[in-house]
Protein backbone atom coordinates (compact mmCIF):
# COMPACT_ATOMS: atom_id res chain seq x y z
CA UNK A 1 0.00 0.00 0.00
CA UNK A 2 1.38 3.22 -1.27
CA UNK A 3 2.38 5.96 1.88
CA UNK A 4 -0.89 8.42 2.57
CA UNK A 5 0.14 11.85 0.91
CA UNK A 6 -1.31 15.54 1.85
CA UNK A 7 -1.58 17.42 -0.61
CA UNK A 8 0.87 20.27 -1.03
CA UNK A 9 -1.12 23.25 -0.96
CA UNK A 10 -2.96 22.01 2.11
CA UNK A 11 -0.20 21.09 3.65
CA UNK A 12 1.46 24.95 3.52
CA UNK A 13 -1.92 26.04 4.83
CA UNK A 14 -1.72 23.38 7.74
CA UNK A 15 1.72 24.40 8.73
CA UNK A 16 0.88 28.18 9.11
CA UNK A 17 -3.31 28.03 11.29
CA UNK A 18 -3.56 27.06 14.40
CA UNK A 19 -5.19 23.72 15.75
CA UNK A 20 -8.46 25.84 16.98
CA UNK A 21 -8.75 26.55 13.48
CA UNK A 22 -8.32 22.94 12.43
CA UNK A 23 -10.74 21.98 14.50
CA UNK A 24 -13.71 24.36 13.52
CA UNK A 25 -13.07 23.65 9.57
CA UNK A 26 -13.19 20.11 10.08
CA UNK A 27 -16.97 20.51 11.22
CA UNK A 28 -17.63 22.97 7.88
CA UNK A 29 -16.02 20.28 6.09
CA UNK A 30 -18.35 17.85 7.91
CA UNK A 31 -21.43 19.57 7.86
CA UNK A 32 -22.11 19.54 11.04
CA UNK A 33 -21.10 19.86 15.06
CA UNK A 34 -19.56 17.36 17.29
CA UNK A 35 -15.85 16.48 16.27
CA UNK A 36 -14.33 14.82 18.98
CA UNK A 37 -10.82 13.68 18.28
CA UNK A 38 -8.96 16.69 20.27
CA UNK A 39 -6.85 16.75 23.60
CA UNK A 40 -8.87 17.39 26.47
CA UNK A 41 -6.93 19.61 29.43
CA UNK A 42 -4.55 21.67 29.33
CA UNK A 43 -1.06 21.16 27.92
CA UNK A 44 2.41 22.72 27.53
CA UNK A 45 4.16 23.63 24.67
CA UNK A 46 7.78 24.02 24.10
CA UNK A 47 7.30 26.41 21.79
CA UNK A 48 4.21 28.74 22.23
CA UNK A 49 5.29 31.05 19.87
CA UNK A 50 6.34 29.06 16.75
CA UNK A 51 4.48 27.46 13.85
CA UNK A 52 1.73 23.96 14.76
CA UNK A 53 3.22 20.66 13.99
CA UNK A 54 1.93 18.65 10.93
CA UNK A 55 2.57 15.27 10.44
CA UNK A 56 1.65 11.10 10.62
CA UNK A 57 1.74 10.17 13.84
CA UNK A 58 4.50 7.08 14.57
CA UNK A 59 2.92 5.67 18.64
CA UNK A 60 4.42 4.33 21.08
CA UNK A 61 3.91 3.97 24.85
CA UNK A 62 6.85 4.44 27.59
CA UNK A 63 6.34 4.32 31.62
CA UNK A 64 8.92 5.51 34.18
CA UNK A 65 7.33 6.08 37.46
CA UNK A 66 8.46 2.44 38.27
CA UNK A 67 11.53 0.46 37.25
CA UNK A 68 10.85 -2.36 34.63
CA UNK A 69 10.66 -6.00 35.64
CA UNK A 70 11.45 -7.09 32.33
CA UNK A 71 15.66 -8.05 31.66
CA UNK A 72 17.82 -5.16 30.53
CA UNK A 73 18.61 -6.44 27.17
CA UNK A 74 14.83 -6.78 26.37
CA UNK A 75 14.28 -2.64 27.34
CA UNK A 76 18.01 -2.17 25.38
CA UNK A 77 16.24 -4.02 22.06
CA UNK A 78 12.79 -2.74 22.19
CA UNK A 79 14.27 0.91 22.50
CA UNK A 80 16.44 0.70 19.53
CA UNK A 81 13.17 -0.96 17.24
CA UNK A 82 11.46 2.15 18.90
CA UNK A 83 14.15 4.32 16.92
CA UNK A 84 13.47 1.82 13.77
CA UNK A 85 9.80 2.55 13.99
CA UNK A 86 10.43 6.41 14.47
CA UNK A 87 12.85 6.53 11.42
CA UNK A 88 9.99 4.78 9.63
CA UNK A 89 6.54 5.48 7.62
CA UNK A 90 5.43 8.32 5.54
CA UNK A 91 6.79 12.14 6.41
CA UNK A 92 6.38 14.58 7.40
CA UNK A 93 5.72 12.72 10.50
CA UNK A 94 5.15 13.53 14.29
CA UNK A 95 5.94 11.37 16.93
CA UNK A 96 3.01 10.87 19.96
CA UNK A 97 3.37 9.19 22.89
CA UNK A 98 1.42 8.13 25.53
CA UNK A 99 2.84 8.01 28.91
CA UNK A 100 1.14 5.11 30.59
CA UNK A 101 1.75 6.32 34.05
CA UNK A 102 -0.76 9.31 33.44
CA UNK A 103 -1.82 11.31 35.15
CA UNK A 104 1.27 10.19 37.66
CA UNK A 105 3.79 10.72 35.37
CA UNK A 106 7.17 11.78 36.45
CA UNK A 107 10.07 10.95 33.68
CA UNK A 108 10.92 13.08 30.77
CA UNK A 109 11.28 11.23 27.58
CA UNK A 110 11.42 14.85 26.13
CA UNK A 111 14.53 16.59 26.59
CA UNK A 112 17.67 18.07 24.62
CA UNK A 113 18.86 14.54 23.29
CA UNK A 114 15.67 12.87 22.59
CA UNK A 115 14.61 16.40 20.20
CA UNK A 116 17.87 16.12 18.25
CA UNK A 117 17.51 12.81 17.74
CA UNK A 118 13.76 12.65 16.78
CA UNK A 119 14.73 16.09 14.85
CA UNK A 120 17.26 14.00 13.43
CA UNK A 121 15.34 10.97 12.08
CA UNK A 122 13.33 13.09 10.29
CA UNK A 123 10.52 13.83 12.44
CA UNK A 124 9.03 17.34 13.22
CA UNK A 125 7.70 17.34 16.61
CA UNK A 126 6.55 15.76 19.46
CA UNK A 127 3.05 15.25 21.47
CA UNK A 128 2.35 13.25 24.67
CA UNK A 129 0.58 13.11 27.89
CA UNK A 130 3.69 12.78 29.45
CA UNK A 131 6.65 14.98 30.45
CA UNK A 132 9.03 16.92 28.92
CA UNK A 133 12.55 18.79 30.24
CA UNK A 134 15.51 21.11 29.16
CA UNK A 135 13.42 23.88 28.33
CA UNK A 136 15.57 26.24 26.33
CA UNK A 137 17.96 23.43 25.37
CA UNK A 138 15.13 21.30 23.18
CA UNK A 139 15.86 21.13 19.61
CA UNK A 140 15.10 24.03 17.08
CA UNK A 141 12.39 23.53 14.93
CA UNK A 142 11.04 20.65 17.39
CA UNK A 143 7.92 22.09 19.37
CA UNK A 144 7.07 19.57 21.77
CA UNK A 145 3.45 19.21 23.31
CA UNK A 146 3.42 17.84 26.37
CA UNK A 147 1.52 17.41 29.85
CA UNK A 148 3.63 18.36 32.39
CA UNK A 149 7.24 19.20 33.08
CA UNK A 150 9.54 17.79 35.13
CA UNK A 151 13.25 17.49 35.83
CA UNK A 152 14.05 13.91 35.90
CA UNK A 153 14.32 10.72 33.38
CA UNK A 154 13.39 8.78 36.69
CA UNK A 155 13.33 4.78 34.99
CA UNK A 156 12.16 5.88 31.52
CA UNK A 157 11.19 3.05 29.27
CA UNK A 158 9.45 2.05 25.83
CA UNK A 159 6.59 -0.66 26.63
CA UNK A 160 4.48 -0.92 23.32
CA UNK A 161 5.96 0.50 19.85
CA UNK A 162 3.25 1.07 16.51
CA UNK A 163 0.22 0.19 18.64
CA UNK A 164 -2.97 2.74 19.12
CA UNK A 165 -2.33 5.58 22.02
CA UNK A 166 -4.40 7.70 24.32
CA UNK A 167 -3.01 11.14 24.99
CA UNK A 168 -5.67 13.66 26.70
CA UNK A 169 -8.19 11.58 25.76
CA UNK A 170 -7.71 11.60 22.11
CA UNK A 171 -7.15 8.42 20.66
CA UNK A 172 -4.03 8.16 17.92
CA UNK A 173 -3.37 5.17 15.69
CA UNK A 174 0.09 4.98 13.79
CA UNK A 175 -0.44 6.54 10.81
CA UNK A 176 -3.06 9.26 11.48
CA UNK A 177 -2.83 12.41 10.24
CA UNK A 178 -1.95 15.02 13.85
CA UNK A 179 -1.92 18.47 14.28
CA UNK A 180 -1.12 20.71 17.06
CA UNK A 181 0.13 23.15 18.55
CA UNK A 182 0.04 25.12 22.17
CA UNK A 183 -3.67 24.42 22.31
CA UNK A 184 -3.30 20.55 22.40
CA UNK A 185 -3.30 18.58 19.39
CA UNK A 186 -6.29 16.73 17.17
CA UNK A 187 -6.26 14.36 14.68
CA UNK A 188 -7.64 14.97 11.03
CA UNK A 189 -10.47 12.40 9.82
CA UNK A 190 -8.97 11.03 6.27
CA UNK A 191 -12.11 11.45 4.71
CA UNK A 192 -12.23 15.49 5.56
CA UNK A 193 -8.58 15.96 3.91
CA UNK A 194 -9.88 16.79 0.05
CA UNK A 195 -11.98 19.45 1.68
CA UNK A 196 -10.10 20.54 4.42
CA UNK A 197 -8.37 23.27 2.43
CA UNK A 198 -11.66 25.05 0.95
CA UNK A 199 -13.11 24.67 4.71
CA UNK A 200 -10.88 26.66 6.38
CA UNK A 201 -11.11 29.38 3.90
CA UNK A 202 -14.47 28.99 3.92
CA UNK A 203 -14.34 28.92 7.68
CA UNK A 204 -12.44 32.83 7.85
CA UNK A 205 -14.65 34.37 5.63
CA UNK A 206 -17.40 33.67 7.77
CA UNK A 207 -15.77 35.08 10.95
CA UNK A 208 -15.09 38.31 8.80
CA UNK A 209 -19.16 38.80 8.93
CA UNK A 210 -19.00 39.08 12.62
CA UNK A 211 -14.99 40.27 13.16
CA UNK A 212 -15.11 43.11 10.27
CA UNK A 213 -18.48 45.16 11.94
CA UNK A 214 -16.52 44.08 15.65
CA UNK A 215 -13.52 46.06 14.92
CA UNK A 216 -15.50 49.17 13.54
CA UNK A 217 -15.55 52.32 15.73
CA UNK A 218 -19.77 52.72 14.94
CA UNK A 219 -20.01 48.68 16.20
CA UNK A 220 -23.02 48.37 18.69
CA UNK A 221 -25.83 46.02 19.66
CA UNK A 222 -27.28 46.66 16.24
CA UNK A 223 -25.04 46.08 14.25
CA UNK A 224 -24.18 42.68 16.36
CA UNK A 225 -27.27 41.58 15.63
CA UNK A 226 -27.01 42.05 12.35
CA UNK A 227 -24.16 40.95 11.63
CA UNK A 228 -24.80 37.63 14.32
CA UNK A 229 -27.94 36.12 11.85
CA UNK A 230 -25.52 36.40 8.71
CA UNK A 231 -22.78 35.07 10.57
CA UNK A 232 -25.43 32.07 12.05
CA UNK A 233 -26.84 31.42 8.05
CA UNK A 234 -23.35 30.76 7.39
CA UNK A 235 -21.54 28.84 9.84
CA UNK A 236 -21.87 25.05 11.12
Amino acid sequence: MADPVIPADLLALLQRVDTPTVCNAIEVAQGKRGFNAFTKGTMHCSAPDGPPMVGFARTAKIAGREAPTEAPDVIRARRLDYFRNMAGGPRPAIAVLEDVDYPHCVSAWWGEVHTNVHKGLGLNGALTNGVMRDLGDLAEGFPVVAGSIGPSHAFVHVRELGTPVTVMGMTVNQGDLVHADRHGGLVIPPEVIPYLKDAIEKMWAGEQIILGPAKQPDFDLDKLLAAWAAFEKART
